[in-house]
């Protein structure tokens, strides 16, 4: 880097901008927003960029498509831990804006590559910056009382979840104008994100509560040893494992399954994942706080994945369309889960590794978005070929159910000691 360009790339990003409490946590939800709209908008958009690079071999196109989204994991799985060290080490601020300028700039390269090569490197570079959902919850741990954090992390998850909703509504859109449109607009809207953050986001992480980086601490499979400190935490993180792992489900199988078995055209599975997407806002952004304050995290937790499994057997054994539609609210009730999980899991480090936690998470659902589109995939091919007569074409969401047993089993072992009443905050953390 040039002499003269790294004093202004340290001011742009280590600066202390004004201290704007709402604006900073709008901004943080509005990052996580722009991230998932990111990789809603890659859904429709991507497949048809691949295929105008292999013309005619509709064989080809299909094994880049399911190539892309293991890279894209992959870099998932690396970045998340290496950006939430970094975030603990220089604090959230600069972590944050850094990811939306690098996810901005690779937005423009892959709607321009020129060769297929170039996409791919672009596919690697967004999923590394994009992984900036695990300092988006560590900037949150940070400024939120412990006794409100499932609401806030519910908050979060509301806005993820509308953001993957409203991605491939754009991204289907602007592709009918090119398969590159899509990206553009990607561009445009995290470079303009990183441009507001940078005069509305103050740094929330205390010096006091900042470690040295290392690259131990960088290495995903490292990371995951912090998820050993205690076995509360171990087994809180196999839950979330679980659950992220059953997630990866309805983005893999849900259009096939419902072309094939009720001949559901775009406008319908467009109309159900915008249903879906709304349910998990209202039960994330609004329903979780009240729920947590009155049953606790204990229950809401176990509440939340014994909704998920009475989801997914429906949707697994659906005789018609009716059904899916009427396992919606079930299902959208799944949406408690993350929320009580998480906060029980920050209990369990200290404030300088909130990050670091963050981080092992992220790379928890970076392996689940690797391993689970293959498992699911398969498991739909076996379902509707013809060596499978006995197997259902919604096997894959009864494979979703059945983790979701583990995952209840396994919560309200690790949980039996905790009280059944729920947590309240001290006046203190009121505001009383």
């Amino acid at each position: 880097m040039p002499r003269t360009a790294a004093p202004i790339l340290r001011l742009m990003l280590f600066a202390r901008p004004p201290h704007h409490g709402r604006r900073a946590s709008l901004f943080v939800l509005f990052t996580v927003l722009l991230d998932s709209i990111g990789i809603g908008i890659m859904l429709p958009a991507l497949p048809k960029l691949i295929e105008s690079f292999t013309p005619g071999d509709a064989f080809l196109a299909a094994l880049m498509v399911g190539g892309f989204g293991a890279v894209w994991g992959l870099a998932q799985l690396f970045g998340s831990p290496f950006l939430g060290a970094l975030s603990d080490r220089y604090g959230r601020r600069p972590v944050i804006l850094i990811s939306n300028l690098g996810l901005g700039l690779d937005y423009l390269l892959m709607a321009f590559a020129p060769t297929l090569w170039l996409l791919v490197v672009g596919r690697i570079i967004a999923g590394f910056t994009a992984a900036t959902f695990a300092t988006a919850y560590a900037y949150v741990t940070d400024v939120t009382p412990e006794a409100d954090r499932a609401s806030a992390y519910g908050r979060i998850g509301a806005v993820f979840g509308l953001g993957f909703i409203m991605g491939p509504a754009i991204g289907g859109v602007l592709a009918e104008f090119g398969p590159r449109v899509p990206f553009i607009l990607a561009a445009v809207l995290s470079l303009v994100n990183f441009i507001y953050g940078y005069f509305v986001l103050p740094e929330s992480l205390a010096p006091e509560n900042r470690m040295p980086f290392a690259l131990q601490r960088a290495n995903p499979f490292a990371s995951l040893k912090l998820l050993r400190r205690s076995s509360r935490l171990a087994w809180l993180s196999v839950v979330s494992l679980l659950n992220q792992l059953a997630l990866v489900s309805i983005p893999v199988t849900f259009v096939l399954y419902t072309s094939h078995t009720f001949q559901w055209d775009g406008l319908t599975t467009g109309l159900t994942f915008t249903a879906i997407g709304v349910g998990l806002a209202i039960v994330q952004g609004v329903l979780m706080g009240p729920v947590v304050a009155r049953l606790g995290n204990r229950r809401t937790l176990l509440l939340g994945l014994a909704f998920a499994i009475v989801g997914f057997l429906m949707y697994g054994l659906a005789p018609s369309s009716w059904v899916i539609w009427a396992a919606i609210p079930l299902l959208t009730l799944w949406g408690l889960v993350e929320g009580p999980n998480q906060s029980l899991m920050s209990r369990e480090v200290t404030a300088s590794e909130y990050g670091q936690l963050q981080g092992a998470l992220a790379a928890l659902l970076g392996i689940a978005e690797t391993v689970g589109p293959l498992i699911f995939s398969q498991v739909y091919a076996y379902a509707i070929g013809p060596a499978a007569s006995w197997a259902p074409p919604g096997a894959p969401f009864l494979l979703a159910a059945a983790l979701h047993v583990v995952a209840i089993i396994v919560a309200a072992w690790i949980l039996r000691d905790e009280p059944w009443r729920a947590e309240r905050a001290p006046p203190s953390a009121r505001g009383e």
